[in-house]
């Protein structure tokens, strides 16, 4: 009967001792430090593209920058290539995507929270954003002018080569044309959107001048800062602009 006791009592103390160490919190530190959380719009992005992990309480987005989608800047026996329309081959420029020896990864590092900044910061010229299709987003610049100096050579999806990289300028209408769709992540930790949203399925009306807002989203049932592609008509295009900027969080070198 002793004995018995003694081992009802060892298992009542196992058990407390074993209440004692653990946390019935959602806690997202390890002993390495503090780790974030993949947001749900990650799962967007085409996994054959690009690789999405974790580091701390960071984000990295890694690519090698070609897109999922046909566009005629691809050699044409490429299974992706389509003849071009809204440009020809005279108005593209002669890179092509599978053809040109290119061999390189691109990485973005963003905070699993990012966060406003105190102030704005401009866009520059390069890849601003990294697009749910594995291609790179820039502003509105093309070298050292406006943007509509170089609208012959921009693909059906308001895209081409320069100098290196494929990448978007315009709505992109190979997965986003008019709708709520997450075209991608700017360098500042923000998704961007389609011209509508979700929380209303209709045209935002509160966008500040960066095409932002705080609301629900497909992928947030809480409110969170995200951008939008402005329902405006860019320049002389008869297009969309996807993102002029400026950041409103911090940006982020893309590498």
């Amino acid at each position: 009967m002793k004995n018995l006791f003694k081992l009802l009592l060892l298992i009542i103390t196992g058990s407390i001792l074993s209440l004692a160490c653990s946390s019935d919190d959602n806690s997202t530190s390890s002993d390495d430090g503090p780790v974030g959380e993949l947001h749900a719009a990650f799962a967007e992005f085409d996994v054959d593209y690009t690789d999405i992990y974790l580091d701390g309480t960071n984000v990295v987005i890694e690519t090698d920058g070609v897109p999922n989608h046909t566009t005629p800047y691809y050699s044409s026996t490429h299974p992706l290539y389509v003849a071009p329309t809204v440009t020809s081959e005279a108005q593209m420029t002669p890179t092509r995507i599978d053809t040109s020896g290119r061999d390189f990864e691109a990485s973005l590092t963003v905070s699993s929270s990012p966060q406003m900044a105190s102030s704005t910061t401009a866009t520059q010229l390069g890849s601003i954003g990294i697009a749910v299709s594995g291609a790179f987003i820039f502003n509105d610049q093309e070298g050292a002018g406006p943007l509509d100096g170089a609208a012959g050579s921009l693909d059906y999806v308001g895209a081409h080569i320069g100098p290196s990289v494929y990448h978007y300028h315009l709505e992109p209408l190979a997965f986003s044309n008019d709708d709520e769709n997450l075209i991608g992540i700017i360098s500042d930790g923000f998704f961007i959107y389609g011209r509508k949203c979700n929380s209303t399925n209709s045209y935002p009306t509160d966008l500040d001048a960066s095409g932002g807002h705080t609301s629900i989203t497909q992928h947030a049932g809480e409110a969170e800062y995200h951008y939008h592609v402005i329902n405006e008509v860019y320049g002389s295009l008869g297009r969309y602009l996807l993102f002029a900027g400026p950041y409103q969080g911090t940006p982020n070198a893309i590498n």
